[in-house]
């Protein structure tokens, strides 16, 4: 049963292998930490992948026999059984048959019944590694993750980014293949794919055919022209501050919808628990606080959130700093929306209140990286417009600027980092320069 999982995975591998090695080294960082590594991410986003081919290879490349690698398919349903806990015990329990260290490897575990006590019970095994993905919201709710708090290891696993989406496009440019990246995103399927129009139509049944229909079936949604409608509005305004109050007015006057401010907060969060979008919430920098609304919500794949408008939306500016956000969680970041209040006073000598936007405040340990998205720099005007909120923050951390098109990179006399686009996504640690 194991050998012709590794082997399934094994065929699928022979179109094209993208090495994912981020994600590899940090699966390979917690081998025997004692927790269960689990791999999240939305579906179809490479976690099988990931786990059962790239990570095998690595297990095998450092010396680790085939019989030390348990792998289990709970999502194929001729492994139906193993979906019991009784029965999977049994035939985990009857692979190990020596004291060496056993890797075990399951896919969808939220398949398997009572899978928290079933994995809680693996930790007692000093020499079993155990490894998981789900997509299921369930398997990620807070009370799941309360349940294994202090016993798990969490890897989040996001759609191709720019570079590996290169490495799957031979006949293309830098500048057509970003252009193709922001207007059909990521997902490993659709990089692979022969034509534009296999791409739209993938991307379009996937986002109603599997991600929606999760949601609905997940949750029992009955009525749900609303959340439908809500996903319209975030990938409409990528970019822009979302606030739940005003979207519930807008519905109550344009839609003479009843929906209410606690339904649209459940709603947003139900399309996080799905890996559809994330939240960026406001940092104010200069108050060193955090402004809990309104908010920034970002697709984790530029493609979905295309296909969700049909393809009729396809703004570069907007995209753009959707893709910057997405290169930032993906290499570990911890990303807010920044914001600088101003006290001046204007022509007639009054005192006014100016609120600047910093795109994106990046964290990650004891670094923090102050960062503006600008699909180009034409004029100088346009330039001190940028980098005006940059030069309202008082401390001494990094400043950059990140410009599309052929802009070169360089440093300015105010000491902020002009960064193309390019040595953004294809060196990761270009805004450390």
């Amino acid at each position: 049963m194991q050998s012709k999982y590794l082997r399934k995975y094994a065929k699928k591998s022979n179109r094209m292998i993208v090495q994912r090695d981020t994600y590899i080294e940090k699966l390979w960082s917690r081998r025997h930490n004692g927790l269960i590594k689990i791999v999240t991410g939305m579906r179809r986003s490479g976690k099988s992948f990931l786990l059962f081919n790239l990570f095998v290879k690595q297990l095998k490349d450092n010396g680790v026999d085939d019989n030390h690698i348990i792998a289990i398919d709970l999502e194929d349903y001729r492994n139906v059984s193993l979906r019991k806990p009784d029965e999977l015990l049994h035939f985990v329990d009857s692979k190990i048959v020596d004291d060496s260290m056993y890797y075990l490897l399951i896919d969808e575990v939220q398949r398997l019944e009572f899978f928290e006590e079933v994995l809680n019970s693996f930790l007692k095994k000093s020499n079993v590694d155990v490894y998981v993905t789900g997509s299921n919201a369930r398997f990620l709710s807070r009370d799941v993750i309360t349940i294994f708090r202090g016993r798990s290891d969490e890897v989040r696993v996001h759609p191709f980014c720019f570079k590996e989406f290169m490495s799957t496009q031979d006949s293309l440019n830098h500048e057509q293949c970003l252009r193709q990246y922001l207007t059909y995103g990521g997902m490993p399927q659709a990089s692979t794919m022969n034509s534009n129009e296999q791409r739209k139509t993938y991307l379009q049944d996937l986002f109603t055919g599997t991600y929606l229909r999760d949601i609905k079936e997940r949750y029992n949604l009955r009525d749900d022209a609303d959340m439908e409608e809500l996903m319209d509005v975030l990938a409409s305004s990528v970019g822009s501050l979302v606030n739940p109050t005003k979207l519930k007015n807008t519905f109550h006057s344009v839609k003479q919808s009843t929906i209410t401010v606690d339904t649209i907060k459940t709603y947003l969060d139900l399309l996080q628990d799905a890996f559809l979008v994330e939240k960026a919430v406001r940092y104010d920098i200069k108050g060193r606080k955090y402004i809990g609304t309104p908010s920034k919500y970002y697709f984790d794949d530029l493609g979905l959130r295309n296909a969700r408008l049909g393809f009729r939306q396809v703004e570069f500016t907007h995209l753009m700093e959707n893709l910057i956000y997405n290169e930032l969680r993906a290499r570990g970041q911890l990303v807010d929306v920044g914001q600088v209040t101003l006290n001046t006073k204007n022509a007639e000598g009054k005192s006014q209140r100016t609120l600047l936007e910093v795109d994106f405040v990046c964290n990650q340990g004891d670094n923090r990286i102050y960062i503006q998205s600008a699909f180009n720099l034409p004029d100088e005007e346009k330039t001190l417009q940028e980098i005006r909120p940059l030069m309202q923050i008082g401390d001494n951390f990094q400043k950059v600027v990140i410009v599309g098109g052929l802009q070169p990179t360089y440093r300015n006399d105010k000491g902020i980092l002009i960064l193309n686009i390019f040595d953004f996504l294809l060196n990761p640690d270009s805004i450390e320069l």
